[in-house]
């Protein structure tokens, strides 16, 4: 009779686990539809982010606007989304652990499309300017968002593949953005690119009802009694002083300045630059303006590999930067289109190389404790200083009427950030 007892008590935990790794195994499978829902968000925001750079050399736009071709003003429609989306990510994020994600998800791609309808139908420079600094309140906090919604719903194991599958919708965005963005401005007109851009909306909000779906995203953290709530504060300010004290994270906050001025400064010159600078035709702008951002997407896959595989963080960082600086250098001398596209391209690609390698860098030269406190500091500073590329350059475009001088404002600031960085490549 013992034996038959013990037997019967050995057999429901083998079969309870095994049905837990089945049920596992189906939800892990089902989970995929979350990162896809989210890199059609990101793909979209970048699609909002950027458009408006494809509308900066058509003539009609800055009639409608009254502004003409003013570089300062129009580098202040990207700026000012931008510096408005780097407060928001720092300030806003926390609203996804405070309200459910998804519906928040929901509300923040609804308020795109309000906003970007409204753009469509503004003629006022002032309106504009407000919109935009509306959409980037709007989109600031979906990065931070994206990322806790993976963590509550994928095992830590998957967590990384996640998380890359939505992000891929960043330099998509850029390589889809800009020729969608010219062949509507040059078949229907500068508002059907807002319009458009709203329409698409459409879809994406689907796919977030349809995707982000589970039960973990409706828990709620319990709350911390008061005695160890008093713990995790000191603990928190001791692990905050001695971040604050951290030289070398200091440095790879100021390299990532560089970085992002480079990201922004592109982002929002590139297609002008093009036309204006370089006098290639609009219709083949759409198609050229992209392969650079392709040629991004394909530098992200390899640096992150060759950066997991060798474990150099900074030495990748720093050889992205620098080679990034050096084919915009060459872009400079250039004449030929082909040569033109091609060396940004490289310069491009080189860029790629190091985007998916910062935040590894950043973990490596903090402490744990601190990653949120760490990566907010970060992120919000690069974003902030980056969100000054686009205007300044318009600045320097307007003040020495050389559209060669926005990229050199680029090179510039990305020389110093890639040799801020000489100090850490023995270390990190």
């Amino acid at each position: 009779m013992a034996n038959q007892g013990i037997t019967v008590h050995t057999k429901i935990p083998e079969q309870t686990s095994v049905q837990a790794t089945v049920q596992n195994d189906a939800q892990e499978k089902v989970n995929w539809l979350i990162p896809i829902a989210l890199f059609s968000c990101v793909l979209l925001a970048f699609f909002d982010k950027i458009s408006i750079a494809a509308l900066f050399s058509d003539e009609k736009f800055q009639q409608a606007l009254g502004i003409d071709f003013d570089p300062t003003r129009l580098g202040l429609l990207m700026s000012a989304f931008l510096f408005a989306y780097g407060v928001s990510s720092m300030l806003l994020s926390g609203i996804g652990d405070r309200f459910h994600p998804t519906k928040m998800l929901l509300f923040m791609v609804s308020s795109w499309c309000i906003l970007m309808i409204l753009m469509g139908f503004t003629h006022h420079y002032g309106t504009m300017i407000f919109l935009r600094v509306l959409l980037g309140i709007a989109e600031g906090p979906l990065l931070a968002i994206s990322y806790a919604i993976v963590r509550r719903t994928f095992p830590q194991r998957m967590q990384a593949r996640a998380t890359m599958l939505w992000l891929l919708g960043t330099p998509l965005g850029a390589a889809l953005g800009f020729p969608i963005a010219l062949y509507l401005l040059q078949n229907f007109g500068w508002q059907s690119t807002f319009f458009v851009m709203a329409a698409f909306t459409v879809p994406v909000w689907w796919l977030v009802i349809i995707g982000i779906r589970h039960p973990n995203l409706a828990k709620k953290v319990a709350p911390l009694g008061n005695k160890a709530l008093t713990a995790n504060i000191i603990e928190a300010k001791t692990q905050r002083n001695i971040l604050l004290r951290n030289s070398h994270f200091w440095i790879i906050c100021l390299f990532n300045i560089a970085f992002l001025v480079y990201l922004w400064g592109m982002n929002g010159w590139l297609p002008s630059y093009l036309i204006k600078g370089k006098s290639i035709d609009l219709s083949h702008a759409g198609i050229l303006s992209s392969l650079p951002f392709i040629a991004m997407l394909f530098g992200e896959v390899i640096g992150a590999w060759l950066s997991d595989r060798y474990d150099r963080r900074a030495l990748v960082c720093f050889i992205s930067l620098l080679g990034a600086i050096i084919g915009l250098s060459g872009v400079l001398f250039l004449t030929e289109t082909y040569s033109i596209i091609m060396m940004m391209a490289f310069s491009m690609f080189m860029w790629g190389a190091g985007a998916p390698n910062i935040f590894a860098l950043l973990a490596k030269a903090t402490q744990k404790q601190v990653s949120a406190l760490a990566g907010g500091i970060f992120n919000g500073l690069g974003n902030l200083a980056g969100a000054a590329a686009p205007l300044l350059m318009g600045m320097l475009i307007a003040f020495t009427g050389n559209m060669d001088n926005g990229l050199l404002f680029i090179v510039i600031i990305g020389l110093v950030g890639s040799f801020l960085l000489l100090p850490l490549l023995k270390k990190y």
